[in-house]
């Protein structure tokens, strides 16, 4: 039987792949609960740390918990084990369940989420969607790439084919994938960003590409990329995909990273979606 681990070590793999100084500034990554000394033969692996989420590491017996987004990016000053984000640390460390987060330094790693679209899309010569971004390798195959992409696609198809690829491909959500523009336009050059990007709603028009993926695309913003020229077909249409679909394609890399770099690892990918929404009306 292999000796268990240490949430230091683990999460140590984590850090040499995705290191913490990739982060924005304003980014809260890293070990966020748990004794870095204390053994760990399970790892869950999720999205969010929400309630239900913290919930499931204890009862499937996680001694870590990994997600993708911080439990507290805005800070909290009370954490009172009735509320939402409180209830999350009084359970985790009432149990012994560690729990670490890696966000926009899992963004730009090729073996994050900007690796996994550039892999669902098959993106040929692919760029960093800012320019400015900095090359660097780090371990386990991973290196920076940036917080989004630009490439092309193999072969051209139309905005309705690559919505329904999309939709194919990423986790079903109640909402499902949005498109602006005619789902029969030809396109070919596309730009991503994982997670919430319409702040990069310009940069995606300057590279020319046909179409914008990105998530959390807001009525104003969007509203004013699509009216910014006198002909539509000047600005790239727009794919929206629910925030916790667009990045749960980051889970099955880390859970092959981890299975790879520390045999012996048990690691659980959460049966739960932390999509918020969970019906439509017709």
């Amino acid at each position: 039987m292999t000796a268990p681990q240490s949430v230091g070590s683990v999460t140590g793999v984590l850090e040499a792949a995705y290191p913490l100084d990739w982060a924005e500034a304003w980014d809260r990554v890293g070990l966020v609960l748990g004794e870095r000394t204390a053994a760990v033969h399970r790892v869950l692996l999720a999205v969010d740390p929400t309630v239900a989420v913290a919930r499931e590491a204890v009862d499937r017996g996680a001694q870590l918990l990994v997600t993708h987004h911080p439990l507290l990016l805005r800070g909290a000053s009370f954490l009172p084990a009735d509320d939402g984000k409180g209830a999350v640390v009084t359970h985790l460390l009432r149990q012994g369940t560690a729990l670490w987060c890696g966000h926009t330094n899992v963004d730009r790693s090729t073996r994050g989420t900007v690796g996994a679209w550039l892999s669902l899309l098959d993106l040929r010569a692919a760029r960093p969607l800012l320019p400015g971004e900095t090359a660097e390798e780090a371990a386990h195959g991973s290196s920076r790439f940036g917080l989004g992409a630009v490439g092309s696609l193999p072969v051209a198809t139309t905005v309705g084919e690559l919505a329904a690829t999309i939709a194919d491909r990423v986790p079903a959500t109640a909402r499902g994938i949005l498109h602006t523009g005619h789902a029969e336009r030809e396109v070919r050059t596309v730009a991503v960003c994982p997670g919430a990007g319409d702040s990069f709603l310009e940069a995606a028009t300057t590279t020319g590409a046909d179409v914008y993926i990105t998530s959390d695309l807001r009525h104003h913003p969007a509203l004013e990329h699509l009216d910014s020229a006198a002909d539509p077909a000047a600005v790239p249409v727009l794919i929206d995909v629910p925030h916790a679909a667009s990045e749960a394609l980051w889970l099955p890399l880390a859970k092959e990273l981890l299975e790879t770099a520390v045999p012996g690892l048990e690691v659980l990918l959460s049966a739960h979606t932390t999509d918020p929404f969970s019906g439509r009306a017709p």
